[in-house]
């Protein structure tokens, strides 16, 4: 038995099992580790510092799999934008075909991914986004619930309501992301009108994952009661794990109220992902971390983990939900 899915159509992917991207971790090794356990991988641009990096990166992915992989291009809201022309250049160079894009409206940049022969899978905390990505023209989308780790948007609706409104709505394909961890999440995104399911934190607790074992540790000792939101009176709310920095910053919000700017928090959010995930300090600053870690229980590898997730959920789908329906 195998789980076929339209995003494991889409894609050309043996599960519908996607790693997002996520800042200085999606590199060459966390991306091909998924991709070759059947799922897909994805590395993360913008924590490569220029285009040519980029380049490198994606070539590096090249030579540890044959499967499909995928690049993240989130797109922010700032003065001075990163070189996007250039980095679309190195993705569609690169040959790559799939394109995880977040942040701002990515309808500029979808003609010629389209026209490269990549298909866009955009990250969306709304319906109303979502139905924006789908008339624009993304091929598919990843919808992010209030669960998860990192900028769940602002609206608060988490998976269980979020996943069937968005079945609802949309016509193109879509995967869950958000408290996503294991068979038992797959199962639940499935029954809730998803393709698939999208994993940020369950796989930075891996053996493959190149971030400092203190990182992973703390996904590990971490309860689902440990995370906390921050940037919420700057409206770009995000989702970390509690630490010493965090509490910082929740302390200046509640003194500064609506008085708060970026740049009285910029120590405790700005530049410290090398801090914390190629050096392991981990008070250095606020780093994104989903509700899940409160499932996570071991640092398997990636294809363990990838063969665990769809057992179980085979497991699930073909013995104890099939016992509930009786003649």
């Amino acid at each position: 038995m195998t789980i076929k899915t339209k995003i494991t159509e889409l894609f050309g992917i043996e599960h519908p099992i996607i790693q997002g991207g996520m800042h200085f971790v999606g590199y060459a090794e966390m991306a091909a580790a998924v991709s070759n356990a059947g799922g897909l991988g994805i590395i993360t641009a913008l924590t490569q510092r220029t285009p040519d990096d980029l380049a490198r990166e994606i070539a590096r992915c090249r030579e540890m799999t044959d499967k499909p992989f995928g690049v993240n291009l989130t797109f922010l809201p700032v003065v001075e934008a990163p070189d996007y022309a250039g980095y679309v250049r190195a993705i569609v160079e690169g040959g790559v075909k799939i394109v995880e894009t977040a942040g701002n409206n990515p309808q500029k940049w979808l003609p010629g991914l389209h026209e490269a022969g990549i298909k866009v899978i955009h990250k969306c905390t709304s319906v109303r986004h979502a139905l924006k990505a789908e008339s624009i023209g993304c091929d598919a989308i990843s919808v992010d619930g209030f669960e998860c780790g990192g900028h769940p948007g602002e609206d608060d609706v988490p998976n269980f309501i979020l996943l069937p409104r968005a079945a609802e709505e949309l016509k193109i394909p879509f995967v869950a992301s958000g408290g996503m961890a294991d068979g038992r999440s797959l199962v639940a995104a499935l029954a809730l009108g998803a393709d698939g399911m999208n994993m940020g934190t369950r796989f930075i607790a891996t053996k493959e994952a190149p971030v400092h074992e203190n990182v992973k540790q703390a996904i590990l000792a971490a309860s689902e009661l440990d995370t906390r939101l921050v940037m919420r009176p700057l409206r770009n709310t995000e989702r970390v794990l509690k630490n010493a920095a965090v509490e910082r910053v929740i302390a200046k919000e509640k003194e500064l109220g609506g008085n708060i700017s970026f740049a009285d928090i910029a120590p405790e959010v700005a530049g410290v992902y090398p801090k914390i995930m190629r050096e392991g300090q981990m008070d250095a600053g606020a780093w994104s971390c989903g509700m899940v870690a409160g499932l996570v229980h071991d640092i398997p590898s990636v294809q363990e983990l990838v063969t665990r997730i769809v057992a179980e959920a085979e497991s699930l789908i073909a013995s104890r939900l099939a016992a509930y329906v009786r003649p």
